[in-house]
């Protein structure tokens, strides 16, 4: 039995669909400022314990000050749905000048039943990729370190990672039972904004660089894996894929 992709194309091992926790939901900047309210508090309580209770209070207030001082200067300019649409047409347009070279693409896709919605979904001779674009305040770094996680300044990205993985994983799981066959999505991640120095590392299971290298990424795993997909098999990916995954409202 070889199916649509051929028997060489089934993937070695399913992968469980991962469903985000809601503690990873929650948003950094709230956990942020709630650690930050308890510094205040605990260095008031400390000085007026110390007899000071004045000083107390004005120690919290510069503590929260300072606070709020740091938040201002790291927070990006745009609003977090401005960013994003941002970087998927910055994404949409590399990709639209990859149709030569075999690829065809979908853009905000929804998951049905979850809510969710898939970045950019790329069918080509080297494979399926669920790709997330991202912009990121070009004043923070961007660090990868050798445990495994990946940071924006002082944030930790792992939910962000775990859930493009996800994404992945839902778009494999429909379309292979669409087409009555197993079949892998491969997790990228782009990053607009700060430089990422890097060309490409893989961090938990996920691809990450820089936007503008989109399209040579693409063009290397093509050449690394040539034949893998022909243009019969990716015109049916791609149909398939704009039936289960439709259009994000």
């Amino acid at each position: 039995m070889t199916g649509i992709l051929g028997q060489d194309h089934l993937r070695d091992d399913v992968r469980t669909a991962r469903f985000l926790s809601p503690r990873l939901i929650v948003g950094q900047r709230e956990r942020w400022w709630l650690g930050l309210a308890g510094t205040a508090a605990a260095a008031g309580v400390l000085i007026a314990l110390l007899g000071a209770w004045p000083l107390g209070l004005i120690v919290a207030g510069l503590v929260l000050s300072a606070g709020a001082l740091f938040s201002y200067r790291i927070s990006p300019a745009f609003s977090p749905t401005a960013r994003a649409s941002s970087a998927r047409r910055r994404t949409r347009r590399r990709l639209a000048r990859l149709g030569s070279a075999g690829y065809l693409s979908l853009h905000g896709r929804s998951i049905p039943g979850t809510g969710q919605v898939i970045d950019h979904l790329v069918v080509g001779p080297a494979g399926i990729y669920a790709v997330d674009s991202e912009v990121w305040d070009r004043r923070l770094p961007v660090r990868a370190t050798r445990g495994g996680k990946l940071f924006h300044g002082p944030r930790d990205q792992a939910a962000r990672l775990e859930h493009a993985g996800w994404e992945a994983d839902q778009a494999a799981r429909l379309i292979g039972a669409a087409l009555g066959q197993p079949i892998t999505a491969r997790p990228a991640m782009v990053i607009y904004g700060p430089t990422v120095p890097w060309i490409v590392v893989r961090i938990s299971g996920v691809d990450v660089f820089c936007g503008r290298r989109l399209r040579k990424y693409l063009r290397r795993e093509a050449a690394g894996r040539s034949g893998y997909l022909d243009e019969r098999q990716i015109e049916a990916i791609h149909d398939t894929a704009a039936q289960v995954l439709p259009p994000a409202r």
